[in-house]
């Protein structure tokens, strides 16, 4: 059987990221797949926050490249990271048209939330096509795998194909307002915690697929109440139904690269 594994949150340190793939095993010492037939899935935020988003890119294209090679595979989804220097890049200072007194653009998100010019700078017309058709949700050895622990992917539909393809042909779009909305929902989170976690959970996974979700986006540190620095393993919460991934690399924690326990139906 394949091995599947997941790594999220990198956020612009492409070394720390490959320190652990050669710890998985799934890369060697000068940074190539070796991985063989395994699956490796990236579950977003590349950039932002780190010094070098662009490097993390590059990394994870060059190993896509490999793997595809041979019987390997290197997979990403996207995260509000990617949505919001996609648009950055697409839109810049463009005022966002709403009720409010505040002005909102993505320059200013972009700018609140750690953006790097270099990133910015670096980022080819070939990059940005090349993003924009990244799924939004995956499934493999029976877990759900999404960016942000959030229930909004339903608003794109009620299949992950659904889900992906919805999201794509916005991702198409030249309509600030319409990227607004998907930078908005790739925000909220923390659909997994409290007492109706696990309903919401249970509904997600009856839905889209699969025994269990994971995700990126939250520190699970935080949900831990210790220091990132602290954090050596995944977090299995919710009536272990939801499992997070992010453990904080750009605030001192590992980039967590994890293998899948087999659940169920693959998915693949």
């Amino acid at each position: 059987m394949t091995a599947s594994f997941v790594v999220s949150d990198v956020h612009g340190h492409p070394d720390k990221l490959a320190a652990s793939l050669l710890e998985a095993g799934l890369v060697d010492a000068e940074g190539n797949w070796s991985g063989r037939d395994a699956r490796l899935w990236l579950l977003g935020d590349f950039f932002d926050r780190g010094p070098d988003g662009i490097g993390v890119l590059r990394l994870v294209q060059r190993l896509s490249a490999q793997a595809s090679h041979g019987t390997g595979e290197v997979r990403m989804l996207l995260g509000n990271h990617e949505i919001l220097a996609l648009g950055m890049h697409k839109f810049g200072d463009e005022a966002v048209p709403h009720d409010g007194i505040t002005l909102r653009s993505f320059e200013r998100s972009w700018a609140l939330n750690g953006g790097i010019d270099r990133d910015q700078e670096l980022l080819t017309d070939e990059d940005v096509e090349w993003l924009l058709d990244q799924p939004m949700l995956g499934l493999d050895a029976g877990h759900l795998l999404m960016h942000s622990d959030t229930a909004e992917y339903v608003e794109w539909g009620s299949t992950i194909d659904e889900i992906n393809a919805a999201a794509r042909a916005d991702l198409h779009s030249d309509d600030i307002t319409v990227w607004w909305e998907i930078w908005r929902r790739m925000t909220s989170r923390y659909a997994f915690r409290g007492p109706d976690g696990p309903a919401i959970a249970r509904t997600l996974l009856q839905h889209l697929g699969g025994e269990r979700i994971v995700h990126g986006h939250s520190i699970v540190a935080d949900q831990m109440g210790i220091d990132p620095a602290w954090v050596t393993g995944p977090l299995l919460y919710c009536d272990d139904l939801v499992l997070g991934i992010d453990a904080g690399t750009f605030d001192g924690g590992p980039s967590l690269v994890v293998e899948l326990e087999p659940l169920g139906d693959s998915g693949e």
